[in-house]
């Protein structure tokens, strides 16, 4: 691993959103593992014990966490990489040791229409082969693509999508459209019988640009960029309406009406009358890092920091946030966790300036 030559731990920054903890103090355990990225979107632990990784442009990474190595990479042909638009979203099969199915979420081009489509690849000899397509049709743009997948690890797996409303606000109160949703499918890309709507992938509607997403014990959340106030933090449930574009944030004022008219789930978490550009998504429980037991962590772009969400005992709101690493690597796009509690998070800053990043203590 090549050397990097700027003092970046020497600034370490915490600062307590609400309470008056004394900042941490800077520490060595913090450490680059991988730079000369450029805009990594997703990066999850694999179930090899190496960290996966997708880039905007189209590659996709495995790389060794003890030195960065790449030990394979792969880069998906079709992919057309426009404003925020690319390469997006990953996710493996429960039973990826032994079926080696990897699933993405990318934008690419389509009769001259620029849309977006999930693909599930099968990882075997060291490369990616066999693309089978299980939902397309799905407008992209270059902004507001989403995507995030979860996967349920459960005998009958299914698989979570977020989609951004692609700059058309018509299209997230449509449950006919894909857009603006959180999409719910079969491990093969059929659609669930128990789906809230009959032969839809839809599982719940009215979001923006949901770019976060973790299930927790049974309990989905997701993170949601606002407009110009109200990034969202949401428990995403069967079936509900999530308000974009009639509702920002909690219901208020002149959204009361349309909130009570519609059920409207409300968030847990908003950030008030300013947006942090919130993404990448995870829970944390592990003993390495105590102060962040019994929480989510969320990456966010524009506040360049990881955010703590600490969760309730039931795990049904949120009763403490704390801002880490601000401004210390740029913004912060997504994140993984090791079985060994430590945190991975990945930059994107583009111009092949991105790093990824481990932490091992505050």
């Amino acid at each position: 691993m090549k050397k990097i030559l700027f003092p970046l731990l020497a600034t370490f920054v915490c600062i307590a959103c609400r309470n008056n903890q004394s900042p941490a103090l800077p520490t060595s355990s913090n450490r680059i593992v991988k730079t000369g990225l450029n805009f990594p979107w997703e990066i999850i632990w694999g179930k090899d014990d190496h960290i996966w990784m997708t880039e905007r442009g189209g590659r996709i990474s495995r790389i060794d966490p003890a030195n960065g190595d790449i030990t394979f990479s792969f880069t998906i042909p079709d992919v057309e990489s426009l404003g925020e638009g690319g390469l997006l979203g990953m996710a493996m099969h429960p039973a990826f040791a032994q079926n080696g199915f990897l699933y993405v979420v990318y934008d690419y081009r389509k009769a001259g229409n620029y849309q977006e489509k999930l693909v599930r690849y099968t990882y075997a000899n060291n490369t990616l082969n066999n693309p089978m397509v299980l939902l397309d049709g799905i407008k992209a743009n270059t902004n507001h693509d989403g995507s995030r997948l979860w996967i349920t690890n459960e005998s009958n797996p299914k698989i979570f999508m977020t989609t951004g409303d692609a700059l058309d606000q018509s299209s997230p109160q449509n449950i006919n459209a894909l857009n603006g949703k959180v999409l719910r499918l079969n491990i093969d890309g059929t659609i669930p019988a128990d789906n809230p709507f009959p032969n839809n992938p839809v599982w719940t509607y009215g979001h923006r640009n949901p770019q976060g997403l973790v299930m927790v014990n049974n309990i989905l959340y997701s993170s949601e960029h606002g407009p110009d106030i109200e990034d969202e933090l949401n428990i995403i449930e069967k079936g509900r309406d999530y308000g974009w574009p009639d509702v920002k944030g909690p219901c208020d004022g002149s959204e009361l009406s349309f909130c009570a008219a519609n059920n409207i789930k409300e968030p847990i978490w908003s950030s008030g009358n300013s947006t942090i550009a919130v993404c990448g998504l995870d829970y944390y429980n592990n003993d390495l890092i105590p102060q962040w037991k019994n929480s989510l962590l969320m990456m966010t772009l524009k506040n360049s920091s990881v955010r703590q969400m600490k969760l309730s005992d039931d795990g049904r709101s949120i009763v403490q946030t704390q801002i880490f690493f601000k401004d210390q690597w740029g913004r912060l796009r997504d994140l993984c966790i090791s079985p060994q509690g430590k945190v991975y998070i990945c930059t994107s800053n583009g111009g092949n300036n991105d790093v990824l990043v481990e932490i091992t203590r505050l």
